[in-house]
């Protein structure tokens, strides 16, 4: 890593004061730690939309399309960035709403894909999830696999980004905060340590 190394943590809760954005503060910490320039995209608290529009509506035959303003705004701060990382609570075994229609509106096609060079590839990505269920009751039923192909393939390597991890935090009902965020802590060390 060169000491001008960017990253953008993203977080997707309603509550500023939730284990998940605790976590993401702990996530941007670690990167401070690791000497990397920091930018926090809280999709709430910046009251980002996430619904689509046909501003944002990809246009297959154009991929030089002009996205809105605020879209594109989103797309240089993913530009700007070495590294993203994305912290959110698993709801529905899946990531929330707010931060599908993040991707559905800024990993826009003539960006994120769509061209004969990936546009983001390069850049190393975790995706965080903070799961109310158990490890094993997960692996019985291929829950995180399935997760996995949806953000680690589907999204990340889909728009070139090669080195990409899921990591998911377990227990979330039955762990206390303490307990929780010293687990998101060695997710994320470990994620950079690699």
């Amino acid at each position: 890593m060169s000491p001008n190394s960017r990253a953008l943590v993203v977080v997707a809760h309603p509550r500023g004061d939730s284990i998940t954005a605790r976590s993401a503060d702990l996530v941007h910490r670690e990167l401070k730690a690791a000497q990397y320039e920091v930018d926090l995209l809280d999709l709430y608290a910046e009251d980002f939309d996430p619904r689509l529009t046909t501003a944002d509506e990809p246009d297959w035959n154009d991929r030089d399309k002009t996205y809105s303003p605020e879209v594109h705004a989103h797309m240089a701060r993913i530009d700007a960035a070495d590294l993203i990382a994305v912290v959110f609570p698993v709801w529905w075994f899946a990531p929330p709403a707010i931060l599908k229609g993040w991707i559905d509106r800024v990993w826009n096609h003539g960006f994120a894909y769509g061209r004969g060079e990936p546009r983001l590839a390069g850049k190393r990505m975790l995706w965080l999830g903070l799961a109310g269920g158990s490890r094993e009751g997960y692996a019985e039923v291929g829950l995180a696999e399935m997760m996995d192909v949806q953000l680690r393939i589907g999204i990340s390597n889909f728009c070139g980004i090669e080195d990409a991890e899921l990591r998911l935090v377990h227990d979330l009902e039955t762990l206390d905060a303490e307990r929780v965020l010293a687990d998101v802590e060695v997710a994320a060390q470990q994620f950079l340590d690699r």
